[in-house]
């Protein structure tokens, strides 16, 4: 039998005393798992990165989202640029055979302004800041010769530091409106989300914990709603409310989108409604409502987190999705979806007016995934150690 003298603390300098670390909450262990796995923490700073630039990025550029400049249109953002003997800048010809002067160090400084147009020899002759150079378009591609008739001495390639990304077909400031619909995408998506996360919380929860003949009815309404594709639903509900508002994009996704969530959470108050914890609150009388807003949500969050994280991307590419089929956000505001359906008229001449938003999106339902695969890991208490 154990005395008194055998619980005794063992002085610190002694070679077998033994101090136990400190315990650690499972929100600490949740964020250090999910610290250790790279692509979460790459998912997380992308994200921090892409919302900056939405919020603060249209800021810095000095262009406005909806400025037009037809003059610089269908600018790319690494120019071919033609060079003559004694001029200093350089001369770009955009598709649409129109003379864009560059200066040395890539800045913009205009277009030349036509003087003549011979449709005979298929020659333009344009006025620069430097003389006269002419655009023989005879010939496919287009060359440019000096007053002379002398072709370009030499050609280069200069990044484009006036439009980082380029111009669209409007002369707007492609990195501009790629911020701002990244913005107005990511608003619409978590503004939908929340309200998804909110209904399907209360009527997953509700559904859950009463059962019986009121479960089964409301997860027969889950059922016929999921029985037809969530997307020709938003379609038809965007068309009925009307295009081209923000609220109403976020009524359409929101109003159909809860129901992944609403499985997840009944089948969490099923599991947890049995519980010694709520069998006890139970037995003291707690209420319904009381149990489920302080023991069967909270302890069904980890769940919670990780599908609400998951709807995000799939909430963004709707968005965009009808935004391209022009249902979606209407001009002049900027969205990614918008931007995509503009980039069809010159994808043959400037594919990049596409590749950029549609990388965007790429970039942002990854980064989300990302983010949601590792809480997904982290939040699973099995890998606790």
């Amino acid at each position: 039998m154990s005395t008194a003298t055998d619980w005794d603390l063992l002085p610190a300098g002694r070679a077998d005393s033994h101090e136990l670390p400190p315990g650690r909450s499972y929100w600490r262990d949740v964020g250090q798992r999910l610290r250790a796995r790279k692509l979460a923490m790459f998912g997380a700073g992308a994200l921090l990165v892409i919302a900056f630039l939405a919020l603060f990025g249209p800021l810095i550029t000095g262009h406005s989202y909806n400025a037009q400049d037809p003059s610089v249109a269908n600018v790319p953002p690494l120019m071919h640029v033609m060079n003559f003997p004694g001029f200093a800048d350089g001369y770009y010809v955009n598709p649409s055979l129109k003379v864009i002067e560059v200066a040395p160090n890539g800045r913009l400084v205009g277009q030349a302004s036509q003087i003549s147009d011979d449709m005979i020899k298929k020659q333009t002759t344009f006025q620069t800041t430097e003389g006269e150079v002419i655009l023989d378009y005879s010939q496919t591609p287009a060359r440019l010769l000096d007053a002379n008739g002398n072709p370009a001495a030499s050609t280069s390639w200069r990044w484009n530091l006036s439009y980082l990304l380029g111009t669209d077909a409007l002369g707007r400031d492609v990195l501009t409106r790629t911020m701002y619909g990244s913005r107005i995408s990511l608003a619409v998506a978590i503004v939908a989300t929340l309200v998804n996360v909110l209904i399907g919380v209360v009527y997953g929860s509700i559904s859950g914990y009463v059962g019986g003949t009121i479960d089964g009815a409301m997860m027969r309404v889950v059922d016929i709603i999921s029985t037809i594709p969530l997307a020709l639903y938003v379609i038809l509900i965007k068309v009925v409310l009307g295009s081209g508002g923000f609220f109403s994009i976020v009524i359409a996704l929101a109003s159909v989108y809860w129901v992944d969530m609403a499985r997840v959470v009944r089948s969490q108050a099923l599991s947890l409604k049995n519980q010694e914890f709520v069998l006890a609150a139970r037995t003291i009388g707690t209420s319904g409502a009381a149990i489920l807003r302080r023991h069967i949500v909270p302890n069904a969050m980890g769940p919670i987190l990780v599908t609400g994280t998951m709807l995000i991307p799939s909430a963004i590419f709707i968005e965009a999705f009808l935004s391209f089929i022009g249902i979606g956000i209407a001009p002049p505001m900027a969205s990614l979806g918008t931007m995509a359906n503009d980039a069809l008229a010159t994808l043959a001449t400037s594919p990049y007016q596409l590749l950029i938003p549609a990388g965007a999106i790429c970039l942002l339902m990854f980064a989300f995934n990302f983010l949601g695969d590792g809480l997904r890991e982290a939040l699973d208490p099995r890998l606790r150690s």
